[in-house]
């Protein structure tokens, strides 16, 4: 199923989170995208079909999902995948033996964990370096290198990377640039815009945005770069299930909305964050106090032409881990658990959940941060929520 609606129209962001990709089915007039559960699909003769033969090659719920998702990156191919994870697998199986890979300094740490426990296994090599430092990512570059990976805002410590800066530095050198936009969403950046040449999503975060769904998602407009992946999507097959690519489509009709209401949040709590005694640092990108506050103003720019800076905020509690320990405990509409970008809030300690693949790393994470997802609850009573659990301490 294809839609009769191009990125290229002059469509707004929210029109096109709706209808790209997601044509009323033609067999019925049902307006939202089915799910066609199915694994194969018949041929009038060998090899003649309707466009599908096999659903892990292609399946039109999952083409409806990567139609959509290119058109809100502003790039040409999207695939879908099983899992963040799974996209960046896939992005991986692309290099060679002996290829070199920049990568930001604090990254996701099951991002981490794949690259220095699996990848280096298979001949790749790693450095991770502060990428919002032009000149230390330039020393970083080596004649095998073939990419650089872009988190921004990074996890957990929410560091912004100037995309365009560092892309030109790469393609210098003709390497490639993949930047992982799940904080930020396409609604308030759009890295291929920006000089990238590859975007990659959770789409189990803020896309979905439910907490009900687990996926993954590359988005480029680079044909061959396209053709090898689409390759490699097939051939190593860690597929979404239609289901799945029909909940991150559900989800995508309201991300406008909720990234919107996250964003607003996230700055009221950032800043009566900065004002509590129990908090030695607040980590948002939208705090004149921020590093990279002047680059987040440039570079996150919502859909609407204006700075919005996302739902995560992390701090530092004053008493380290035995004090990060008893706020996340303390909270009652901020949940305890690992995840993000859903409409419910979420905290955790990184150091001990998320992020335990980095301890005793060069990215190791200091045992008094504290992460929060903010979600669409009213700020009023996160904000009680969030006090009550700082006098606990």
């Amino acid at each position: 199923m294809s839609s009769h609606i191009s990125a290229s129209e002059p469509l707004q962001f929210e029109t096109r989170a709706i209808h790209v990709g997601q044509e009323p089915d033609p067999a019925t007039g049902a307006v939202i995208t089915p799910i066609y559960q199915t694994s194969t699909y018949i041929q009038r003769a060998v090899g003649e079909h309707l466009g599908y033969d096999y659903s892990r090659t292609d399946n039109p719920t999952r083409t409806a999902l990567q139609e959509c998702l290119a058109s809100l990156e502003g790039g040409r191919f999207g695939l879908a995948f099983a899992s963040g994870m799974a996209a960046i697998t896939t992005l991986l199986l692309h290099l060679k033996k002996g290829d070199h890979v920049v990568v930001a300094d604090d990254v996701y740490g099951g991002t981490y964990r794949l690259f220095e426990r699996v990848f280096t296994n298979f001949g790749l090599e790693f450095s991770f370096v502060d990428l919002t430092d032009p000149a230390a990512t330039r020393a970083a570059f080596r004649p095998n290198t073939r990419l650089v990976w872009i988190e921004t805002p990074t996890n957990p410590l929410l560091k912004i990377v100037d995309i365009a800066e560092i892309s030109a530095l790469a393609h210098e050198r003709h390497i490639l640039v993949g930047v992982d936009n799940t904080f930020a969403t396409p609604y308030l950046q759009r890295p291929l815009a920006l000089g990238a040449d590859l975007v990659m999503h959770s789409t189990t975060k803020y896309l979905g945005g439910h907490s009900d769904v687990v996926g993954g998602a590359i988005v480029t407009s680079d044909a061959p770069l396209y053709e090898q992946l689409k390759f490699l999507q097939n051939a190593a097959g860690a597929v979404p299930s239609p289901f799945d690519c029909w909940l991150v489509l559900r989800g995508l009709k309201t991300l406008a909305l909720r990234v919107e209401r996250h964003s607003e949040n996230a700055l009221r709590l950032a800043q009566w964050l900065e004002h509590q005694a129990r908090v030695k640092r607040v980590l948002y990108p939208g705090l004149a106090s921020h590093p990279q506050h002047a680059v987040a103003q440039r570079q996150m720019i919502s859909a609407h032409g204006a700075p919005a800076y996302g739902g995560m905020i992390s701090f530092i509690a004053h008493g380290g881990k035995s004090a990060a320990e008893k706020i996340v405990a303390a909270t009652k509409l901020f949940l305890l658990g690992e995840s993000l970008g859903g409409v419910e809030s979420l905290v955790e300690v990184p150091a001990a959940m998320t992020h335990m693949s980095v301890a005793n790393s060069p990215l190791e994470v200091d045992p008094g941060l504290v992460r929060l997802s903010v979600g669409v609850e009213h700020v009023y009573d996160l904000m009680a929520d969030l006090d009550q659990a700082l006098e606990s301490v």
